[in-house]
């Protein structure tokens, strides 16, 4: 899976409406506000409302942007990354993100299998962000030194599950549910990294 370059020396990936950087800090309260609009857009029917509420609320959303600030601040490792995408002349108003690292999969290995831990996009607002925060997050791990990526997604999340699919990722067989009020069933998706260049 390969994305258009970047110019050398930049942390920014072009694409054809826009373009893809590392995270700043000052971006934290805002990926907590695309990632609770992205999941109110996509698993609000799948879930009960009083848990979509609970997840939305001025706290939660605040809970959320302090863990952004830590992760985009203070990671794990050098291998943890968050990526903004945003549209061409608004460099610091992020429309959508997404984070990668180490699998943590007891049956992936963190030193070359990778994980897509979070995708989101501000409802309304894709212009292709997706697909560039897909490809650069790709190039990203690939230039860490993975080899495969792997993600969890709601089963019935079946937009999600055909936009991965038609970039190339399929599903591995591992399954679970998870409990959010309701059982929700998720399946795990994975891809092979091309190799990064010399």
């Amino acid at each position: 899976m390969d994305a258009s370059g970047s110019a050398p020396g930049s942390d920014a990936r072009p694409g054809a409406a826009g373009f893809v950087r590392a995270a700043r800090a000052a971006d934290a309260a805002r990926l907590a506000s695309i990632q609770v609009a992205s999941w109110r857009a996509t698993i609000g029917e799948m879930i009960p409302e009083e848990v979509v509420e609970a997840l939305s609320d001025d706290a939660s959303v605040a809970g959320f942007g302090e863990r952004w600030a830590e992760a985009i601040v203070s990671p794990p490792t050098s291998r943890h990354k968050v990526l903004v995408a945003y549209v061409a002349g608004a460099i610091s108003e992020p429309a959508g993100f997404a984070s990668v690292g180490p699998a943590t999969d007891a049956d992936r290995w963190p030193g070359t299998d990778a994980e897509l831990y979070e995708l989101h996009v501000q409802p309304g607002a894709d212009d292709g962000h997706a697909e560039r925060l897909l490809h650069s997050a790709a190039d990203t791990l690939s230039e860490d030194g993975f080899q495969t990526v792997s993600t969890w997604v709601l089963a019935g999340d079946t937009e999600r599950v055909a936009f991965l699919t038609a970039a190339g990722w399929a599903p591995d067989g591992s399954q679970m549910n998870l409990d959010m009020g309701v059982e929700v069933p998720v399946v795990r998706l994975h891809t092979r990294l091309s190799p990064a260049p010399a």
